[in-house]
């Protein structure tokens, strides 16, 4: 059994080191001066994902040890604000990634998770019992507006719409350039807790037709905590793109922003008050990353044992 998400240290962001891996373990080398290099020890036995940053280099026997100890390993922009790659542990529960295909499969099931991100994103919202995926996108949209709306007029600025046009980027307001720089930055703090959990980015429960359809489902859960606040502050900045990807990653620190996103999603995927059969402990298995030996599916008798031969009779 692999530690809980939310026992390990979770994510550790390197940037402008050498990852290698001595007699000791893994550990981080760091150019001082010409006559001198630091060693950092990486704790791989409780860390869930570790971060590569740029200027970042690391020998296969470091990946090594980082996939024997089940640590996903990402490669990200400055202050881990992209995600670009990802390299996945064998042993890595798909766990999560079978709640997501269910979820996302079953239409009835995929709406009660759209549901439920509506109701993370506005926990006074009232809704009715039969709600559709149409009227949830019409609530949110009037919600938006008038937080938009709310925004302007704290920060005394006139009417804002929202404008992502890339063909006119140029000719964009400072608000708009300002959310889009955020934004990217944003999705790649998502994308990267995704991979670690083993989630597929591309299958969404609100957007779809895009490998990050699921990475803005759930970005759009802190828009209007982190990004929105930040772009309208930066109305009058003279560089809101480079301003609003610095104060992102100053204030990622602060946030904790990875953990968070990795409980939300846990939180999305897990049928309310379910427990598994043969835990006896009543714990939840939302909060578990065990990784059992590889099964057999079947669509009548479930799950079965492998390394079974199942051929009836002799010969």
């Amino acid at each position: 059994m692999l530690p809980r998400v939310a026992d390990c240290l979770s994510f550790l962001y390197l940037d402008m080191v050498r990852v290698v891996q001595d007699d000791t373990g893994g550990c981080a080398q760091i150019q001082i001066d010409d006559h001198r290099t630091d060693l950092v020890y990486l704790p791989t036995a409780a860390l869930s994902c570790l971060l590569l940053g740029p200027g970042v280099s690391i020998t296969t026997p470091a990946l090594t040890t980082l996939a024997r100890h089940g640590t996903s390993v990402v490669c990200v922009g400055a202050g881990g604000v992209r995600a670009y790659a990802g390299i996945l542990p064998d042993s890595l529960t798909t766990h999560w990634l079978e709640q997501q295909v269910a979820t996302w499969a079953d239409p009835a099931r995929r709406l009660e998770v759209a549901v439920r991100m509506y109701r993370m994103r506005f926990k006074d919202a009232d809704l009715p019992d039969s709600v559709t995926l149409d009227q949830l996108r019409g609530m949110e949209g009037q919600r938006m507006k008038a937080f938009y709306k709310i925004l302007a007029q704290q920060h005394g600025i006139g009417r804002f719409r929202r404008n992502y046009r890339p063909d006119q980027w140029d000719t964009q307001d400072p608000v708009n350039l300002a959310l889009s720089a955020a934004n990217t930055c944003l999705y790649g703090i998502v994308h990267a807790a995704l991979l670690a959990l083993g989630l597929s980015p591309a299958l969404g429960y609100v957007h779809a037709g895009t490998q990050h359809a699921f990475v803005y489902d759930i970005a759009d859960l802190y828009k209007a905590e982190i990004t929105l606040p930040l772009a309208f502050a930066l109305h009058n900045s003279d560089h809101p793109e480079q301003e609003a990807r610095r104060r992102f990653r100053e204030d990622l620190r602060l946030l904790r922003l990875l953990p968070r996103i990795v409980q939300n999603v846990q939180a999305l995927l897990t049928p309310p008050h379910t427990t598994t059969a043969d835990d006896d402990t009543g714990e939840e298995h939302s909060e578990r990353r065990d990784v059992r030996m590889v099964h057999l599916w079947d669509p009548k008798a479930g799950v079965l044992p492998a390394g079974v031969n199942y051929a009836k009779g002799e010969g």
